[in-house]
């Protein structure tokens, strides 16, 4: 009998066997994710993808690597919004991009961008700014298939009249829909915007340092990994940020998530923006 919701001492079982499958058949290593989370996800594709048992999800693993994508899209969380959150945006408008703006080229990672939609917000802001001429976007997921869905900067229209309200929050002074053609109930991004933007398939469990940044951003996804994870993913930005370089975490994640790390301290810890400091070198929190 396979686990379920009612027998959880097997159902934790199962879902053990499918973090180790999916480890040792396909080297993706979700045993540091947070469990409750993690579960969820696995029901879920085990209800989409077979009979609702973890177990007929494990043995589809194993021996139908094809399902992969499909897997690890539904895994990860690909949800966003353009300007979600449009404070957030608004500050890195105001007190990051100015600064941003003394660097010769700025090279800014955009983790775990799931479809794009802040991907392209933040071409937006550095557009206006007038500096996406010498900027570089590196847009990085798990999921191939949220890649490739953000590549083609293809949304529903019915997302754009709240995506206006956020880009006016935001701070915005045009009107989005002039980054925007619509037709056949969709709204398809203007190609300049995807024009210094490189997308490209990373994992923050296993991979190394991406890319050295002035700006990391990775909003909403450190909520899914355990403590371990989350220090990982943080030593991760740190390495990859020069040094008063800026990181923007989740409005959902821990306010002290960063600050726990002596590497960073807040510019606006209620926005959970914050920018790295060297502690050798005798900086110090502000």
């Amino acid at each position: 009998m396979s686990g379920t919701p009612d027998d959880p001492e097997l159902e934790g079982i199962e879902l053990d066997l499918f973090v180790e499958a999916m480890r040792r058949r396909h080297g993706y290593d979700f045993g540091q994710y947070a469990p409750a989370s993690l579960l969820r996800r696995v029901r879920q594709l085990a209800k989409d993808f077979g009979d609702g048992a973890i177990s007929a999800l494990t043995h589809r693993l194993l021996h139908e690597p094809g399902l992969l994508p499909e897997l690890l899209e539904g895994l990860s969380v690909p949800a966003s919004d353009m300007f979600r959150d449009p404070s957030v945006f608004r500050a890195l408008r105001e007190q990051v991009l100015p600064l941003l703006a003394s660097y010769p080229q700025i090279t800014i990672w955009q983790a775990g961008c799931a479809h794009g939609e802040e991907v392209y917000s933040l071409a937006i802001l550095l557009e206006e700014a007038g500096l996406y001429e010498r900027s570089q976007i590196f847009a990085t997921d798990l999921s191939a298939k949220a890649l490739e869905r953000a590549r083609e900067g293809i949304y529903p229209l019915h997302t754009a009249q709240q995506w206006s309200r956020n880009y006016l929050a935001a701070g915005g002074n045009h009107s989005l829909a002039d980054y925007y053609s619509a037709r056949y109930g969709l709204l398809k991004l203007d190609r300049r915007l995807r024009r210094h933007v490189t997308f490209a398939q990373h994992s923050l469990v296993a991979d190394a340092v991406f890319c050295e940044a002035q700006l990391v951003l990775c909003r909403n996804v450190l909520i899914y990994f355990c403590n371990p994870l989350q220090q990982r993913c943080l030593a991760l930005f740190r390495d990859s940020l020069v040094r008063g370089g800026f990181l923007c975490l989740g409005l959902r994640e821990r306010p002290d998530a960063a600050e726990a790390a002596a590497d960073f301290a807040p510019v606006d810890a209620s926005l959970r923006i914050y920018r790295r400091i060297d502690p050798a070198a005798g900086e110090r929190r502000p």
